[in-house]
């Protein structure tokens, strides 16, 4: 066996078709808009903070003064106007941002966790029906590290019991049919610790992702998310600060939304 760390990766982040936009601004008349942020941007603007913002002016048609009568002011800044959004609580477009992360060497009870949180997510995770485990990765929680000798011996004891079943069923052998291995190799993950380390990938939007963050890093949460989701939670307010904005990290390593329920 081998003692791993979680860590996560950037896989993927919104990508915004400026010739898109741009055509579709030029029919509503808000195409200054769009001047103004990328030469805010020096041409090379947050795709995700201006696909959401975008969606959220397209609401009102608030893009300039004059175009929606019923508008009277128009907030020309963007942080300020990611500030009113979260105000208001209009989260739903904040779905239109989505990211999706490689969460490396955490375990299954994270993972069992983590796909509670359903709604505007994807989940694709390393299959233990499939991949064989000929070396278990697993992280001592820091609870048991007075017994760290004994997790390790116990954790191996588990790993050379798959080594030595699949060795002693022959699934090596020539000629074994894929679907035996498989079937086999499902049965014998019932004999793996829950704590062993796996990969997940995780698509999710802005406002699934303040949620997750503020539900996975509070007080009460298990250890290993806190621990993680502190990770994430820096990582997308460098992401997309405007929509993270109110967003504080405490001592205790929580982050608090200074807008909850958004």
């Amino acid at each position: 066996m081998h003692e791993t760390q979680p860590s996560i990766f950037v896989l993927a982040r919104p990508q915004l078709d400026l010739e898109g936009l741009r055509g579709y601004l030029e029919e509503v008349g808000g195409a200054s808009w769009l001047d103004r942020r990328l030469d805010e941007a020096d041409g090379a603007p947050n795709p995700g903070e201006l696909l959401v913002e975008a969606a959220g002016r397209a609401c009102y048609r608030s893009w300039e003064p004059g175009l929606n009568p019923n508008v009277s002011r128009v907030r020309t800044d963007q942080g300020q106007y990611f500030g009113n959004i979260l105000r208001s609580g209009h989260g739903s477009v904040l779905e239109h941002a989505n990211y999706t992360l490689a969460l490396r060497g955490v375990s299954r009870v994270f993972t069992h966790e983590l796909v509670r949180h359903r709604a505007g997510s994807a989940f694709s995770q390393e299959s233990l029906r499939f991949v064989r485990l000929a070396d278990i990765g697993f992280r001592v929680p820091p609870a048991l590290e007075p017994l760290r000798e004994q997790v390790l011996s116990i954790v191996e004891q588990l790993e050379e019991f798959q080594r030595s079943a699949a060795d002693e069923l022959g699934l090596d052998e020539e000629g074994v049919p894929f679907h035996e291995k498989k079937e086999v190799t499902s049965a014998l993950r019932r004999l793996a610790p829950i704590g062993l380390s796996t990969d997940i990938i995780w698509t999710a939007n802005v406002r699934t992702l303040r949620h997750v963050i503020e539900m996975r890093t509070a007080p009460g949460a298990e250890e290993e998310l806190r621990l993680v989701f502190d990770a994430i939670a820096a990582r997308m307010l460098a992401e997309a600060p405007g929509l993270f904005q109110d967003f504080t990290r405490h001592d205790d390593g929580s982050w608090t939304p200074e807008h909850r329920k958004v």
